[in-house]
């Protein structure tokens, strides 16, 4: 499979280049990204054609790969759907729940793979520990937060303008439901309360019939980011927690490259989809929904 890289961001540059150019399976096929300079930088680096333009890339390939602001991601795999190209996006998938179900039906229409990047669930350990907690089932409960100093610290994604518009919540509140979905079912109400700076706090009814109550920021001190994630259930086999990562990003993306080519073989459709990421968006819409209102209705 020929797989070309849409963005050229840090998060292009730290994990999804390094982990195309690696992948003995598929082949790097090109870059494109909205700064022509610091596309033709990344594919230098990594030996690969700089594309003048999107279309140039994807006549050139099989598939793509997307590092790229939601709103912008989502257009574009729109795009890559309808000219028959595989989808290995990064969450969320759209800014929307309209850009979301625009991308779906374009991979439904087209009948493409599709993936969606949440590290976690393709962190092994981590992803087997999910798995496992959705068969046992019997859940009560579930307490989680995702915190980071991305804003307090010199990150190099504090100056994302996505980032920077959206917080915690668009940003690693996917990480979050990317774990309770699957375990606790689908959430049929949330509540939104905001925290200092962008945290954002949120409590969860899922169809499964249990309940979350989630912390999200990036605003965090840096000693108060320590083992920033963190998700506990509690049910009737008792008390488990998420085990710590036990790989890092671009080996993560490698698993997902994996399985973007496993679904593209068996045309059976991967449980971190589209569809899912779909179901991700629509969570954090009605999240932020309540936040811009500051009403903190259900």
């Amino acid at each position: 499979m020929r797989i070309g890289l849409l963005g050229t961001g840090p998060w292009a540059g730290f994990v999804h280049a390094p982990a195309l150019a690696a992948h003995p399976g598929v082949e790097f096929a090109g870059i494109w990204g909205r700064r022509p300079e610091a596309a033709a930088e990344l594919a230098a680096v990594h030996g690969v054609p700089a594309h003048p333009t999107v279309d140039a890339l994807l006549a050139d390939v099989d598939a793509v790969a997307v590092a790229l602001p939601p709103d912008v991601q989502a257009e574009l795999a729109v795009r890559a759907a309808q000219a028959g190209k595989h989808l290995l996006l990064d969450k969320p998938v759209a800014a929307t729940v309209d850009a979301a179900r625009a991308v779906e039906d374009a991979v439904a229409a087209s009948g493409v793979a599709s993936v969606v990047f949440f590290t976690t669930r393709f962190t092994p350990g981590q992803d087997a520990w999910v798995a496992e907690q959705a068969a046992a089932g019997g859940w009560f409960t579930a307490h989680c937060h995702w915190i980071g100093s991305v804003f307090t610290t010199d990150s190099p994604f504090a100056a994302s303008p996505w980032r920077q518009q959206k917080g915690a919540l668009w940003d690693v509140g996917p990480h979050a439901l990317s774990v309770l979905l699957p375990v606790l079912g689908e959430v049929e109400r949330v509540t939104a309360a905001p925290g200092p700076a962008d945290t954002v706090h949120l409590v969860l009814r899922h169809a499964g019939g249990a309940s979350a109550t989630v912390t999200l920021s990036l605003t965090a001190p840096p000693a108060a980011s320590a083992r920033g994630a963190a998700v506990e259930l509690r049910g009737t086999a008792g008390v488990t927690t998420l085990p710590d990562r036990d790989a890092q990003p671009v080996a993560a993306f490698a698993h997902a490259i994996d399985a973007l080519l496993a679904a593209a073989k068996s045309g059976t459709a991967d449980a971190r989809d589209v569809r899912f990421g779909r179901q991700v968006v629509e969570v954090l819409a009605a999240a932020e929904e309540q936040l811009l209102r500051g009403d903190g209705a259900a």
